[in-house]
């Protein structure tokens, strides 16, 4: 009998309407586009505005995943009582708690489902798509949404160009079902490095730094990123984990169809390819348009490139976020698009 897998069904996303192109942003920092197409390979980004549901309170990741779920099950034909598990990867959550996995329960009617959020920053979508994974082929459940969602324009700091110039806001959600062949997860690796936190973080709004008055007034509740050393580490370890997974899998270059890498930056996914072996026609790439969505990207590029996609294809997904953590999965898609 052969082994149980969880397949991706189907894929539904959501970017907001506004496009904060480079030009604006040289409004807001000393910057331009060459410089910043030059370095990172992006062009614009989409940035969520308005108002949410209680006064005084903005739209959160929540009502974007909530956009790509409703996508999601109307394309599948799911029923939202159909869900058994909602799983949010964010580190932009709309609330301390609840997690926004159960706020995106509640919004799309899936009231048989139970749900958590799960955070792994620029990873996160990779872990929550192996963790949906192990609930499917242990055969407990049959329908798993996985989201990877990140308003990141919410801790953002405008006036720091290392950071400003990097980030988008989106989300994108899959449906996991057990794989009626041999499509679907076939391995991942998942790593992480702790010692990593002193280059890549938010400094408050946790329990070691509380908001204060302090901690606004430093400007630490923004992401901080020293760039040298997170490329340096984001190089090679993405590109190491990408390598490995070919080898465990005893995949050779001309085996992948694609590979769908976190955007985080041109010169990364760049180097993960040519690692891999693979050349640029083989790489799922929209960073361009909607730069670094956090754990919004890798699902973001499924939702963006469905079309392309054949059934049996082989493809690898990799990542590199905060923390550090990194991993790879490698997957045979289980259908057309129509």
């Amino acid at each position: 009998m052969s082994k149980l897998r969880a397949a991706i069904t189907g894929v539904g996303g959501y970017v907001p309407d506004y496009v904060l192109d480079n030009n604006e942003l040289s409004k807001l920092v000393e910057t331009n586009d060459e410089w910043i197409t030059s370095r990172t390979g992006i062009k614009e980004r989409r940035i969520l505005k308005g108002k949410g549901d209680f006064e005084g309170e903005l739209l959160g990741t929540s009502h974007m995943c909530k956009f790509a779920v409703e996508e999601l099950l109307q394309k599948t034909n799911t029923k939202p009582e159909e869900i058994d598990l909602i799983l949010v990867a964010t580190v932009t959550p709309d609330y301390i708690f609840p997690s926004t996995a159960n706020i995106v329960q509640d919004m799309i009617g899936a009231k048989n489902a139970f749900s958590y959020d799960l955070q792994a920053a620029c990873s996160g979508f990779l872990y929550a798509l192996a963790t949906g994974a192990q609930f499917i082929e242990s055969g407990k459940y049959k329908k798993v949404v996985v989201i990877g969602a990140d308003k990141m324009s919410s801790i953002i700091d405008y006036s720091d160009r290392k950071t400003c110039i990097i980030f988008g806001d989106g989300a994108a959600a899959v449906l996991l079902e057990p794989s009626i062949d041999e499509t679907g997860i076939q391995d991942f690796i998942l790593k992480s490095d702790g010692s990593g936190l002193q280059y890549l973080n938010c400094k408050a709004g946790g329990s070691r730094k509380p908001a204060s008055h302090e901690t606004v007034d430093n400007r630490e509740h923004y992401a901080f990123q020293e760039g040298a050393t997170v490329f340096k580490y984001a190089v090679s370890n993405m590109a190491d984990v990408s390598a490995e997974i070919m080898e465990k899998n005893h995949l050779k270059s001309d085996d992948i169809a694609w590979l769908v890498p976190h955007q985080a930056n041109k010169r990364i996914i760049d180097a993960t390819a040519d690692r891999m072996g693979l050349s640029a026609d083989k790489v799922m790439m929209n960073i361009e348009r909607y730069g670094n969505t956090t754990a919004g990207t890798i699902p973001l590029c499924f939702w963006d490139f469905e079309k392309k996609f054949k059934k049996g294809d082989n493809v690898v997904l990799a990542a590199f976020g905060g923390g550090f953590t990194w991993g790879s999965l490698y997957l045979k898609w289980s259908y057309d698009s129509k």
